[in-house]
């Protein structure tokens, strides 16, 4: 039979197709997020928060969809409990065995600090969310490290602008490990610098329950010097030192509390300590930023959980955003082009824009100066806005050897 020419190269052409067709095409791997939190232990509402904020910031941040670039999104959880050598097994196996294509964690700075080398070791991006220590991003950083979070650093100089004056004279109280230590040196060192001195110092057991020495100590170091006189509180977790300090009648002797902002059922506690007027300055609080990020979040939040977002919440959605960003940006995980994206890379949070800085990988962000005021139909203190610091205002002072 003779056959047309058109028909015959139509054939060839099937043919070829059909010899280097290599099947069907391979699903896209699954973008892999290990997250890393204490879960079980004193800290364990703010590791869920962080949780609920970065399950929603993966929402906001794809439109709903959980994908990115084509690939879906994979996120495997894990409980540390607050415990360093656990953090470090837990990194470890999601690295290793679970081929995740980052971490996000911790909730304690001692865990967070001991996870820090792992990131290092298998050349994997660590995006710390919310441990504050200094020293994350400081002498025990490594350039896989990346933090979403607020540090002591920034804490202590957003703090420091809501009371330092020259001539004023304040003591401080905080816990005995990488978080208050860190947090007192940072917060002296901006006291100092705007002309306050800071005169006594006090740290005490993570756990501890009576605070009446150190009170005594507190109150022997100031009463009876002249000028304006505060007692700054760093603490983490339950209880704390707020209700013997208020029993001890620091006004009697001209000394004011003062501490950062905190989660919600901390300030219905303030409340009913009647903390009132107590100035500070802090991370978050849904009524004060002004963005759609921000009014996106409190409006699922509200609808979702009856309630509105906290103060851990705000940090899980930012390390949400970061991810989300820095993938887009990369064009994918690998390690590499995710450091080289996310150096310098501005991205949305519920506090406005964040910005990696490129000496440290430290997120400079705003913060909030703030009075405590009381509303009859509010069950906690509200963090009132005196004024809005700004990211270069409360930039700390870059404390690694890159």
């Amino acid at each position: 039979m003779k056959m047309n020419r058109p028909y015959v190269v139509t054939c060839l052409v099937l043919a070829a197709l059909a010899g280097a067709w290599p099947g069907p095409v391979p699903a896209q791997q699954p973008i892999k997020i290990g997250v890393v939190q204490g879960i079980s232990g004193p800290f364990e509402v703010y590791a869920n928060q962080m949780v609920t904020g970065f399950k929603l910031g993966l929402e906001y941040g794809t439109d709903g969809k959980m994908e990115l670039l084509g690939r879906k999104i994979e996120v495997i959880i894990e409980d540390d409990q607050l415990k360093p050598d656990v953090s470090k097994r837990l990194v470890t196996k999601l690295y290793s065995d679970d081929k995740v294509d980052l971490v996000v964690g911790t909730t304690s700075s001692a865990a967070a600090l001991a996870i820090l080398p792992v990131a290092a070791e298998f050349k994997k991006v660590l995006i710390v969310e919310p441990a504050v220590a200094d020293s994350i991003t400081g002498e025990h950083w490594n350039r896989y490290i990346f933090r979403t979070g607020r540090n002591s650093g920034q804490d202590a100089i957003s703090n420091a602008l809501a009371v330092a004056k020259p001539g004023n004279l304040v003591a401080t109280i905080a816990q005995d490990y990488a978080f208050g230590r860190d947090g007192v040196t940072a917060y002296k060192a901006a006291v100092e610098k705007l002309g306050a001195k800071v005169v006594h110092e006090e740290y005490t057991p993570v756990q501890a329950t009576d605070f009446t020495a150190p009170i005594q100590r507190i109150i022997g170091a100031m009463k009876d010097k002249p000028g304006a006189k505060y007692v700054f509180v760093i603490w983490a977790g339950k209880g704390g030192p707020f209700p013997q300090l208020v029993a001890s009648r620091l006004d009697k002797y001209g000394i004011t509390l003062t501490s950062g902002g905190n989660v919600l059922d901390v300030l219905k506690a303030a409340k009913a300590m009647n903390l009132e007027g107590m100035v500070g300055a802090g991370y978050y609080y849904y009524e004060i930023p002004k963005n759609p990020v921000n009014d996106w979040l409190v409006k699922e939040h509200q609808k979702r959980f009856n309630a509105p977002p906290d103060f851990f919440t705000a940090g899980g959605f930012a390390a949400a955003m970061a991810v989300v960003t820095a993938i887009k940006k990369a064009g994918g995980t690998d390690t590499e082009k995710l450091i080289t994206a996310m150096e310098g890379m501005e991205f949305d949070t519920p506090k406005g824009k964040m910005i990696f800085r490129k000496e440290d990988h430290q997120a400079l962000q705003a913060m909030y100066a703030f009075k405590m005021v009381s509303k009859p139909d509010v069950p906690w203190l509200i963090p009132q806005l005196t004024r809005e610091l700004t990211p270069q205002e409360t930039a700390p002072p870059i404390q690694n050897k890159r």
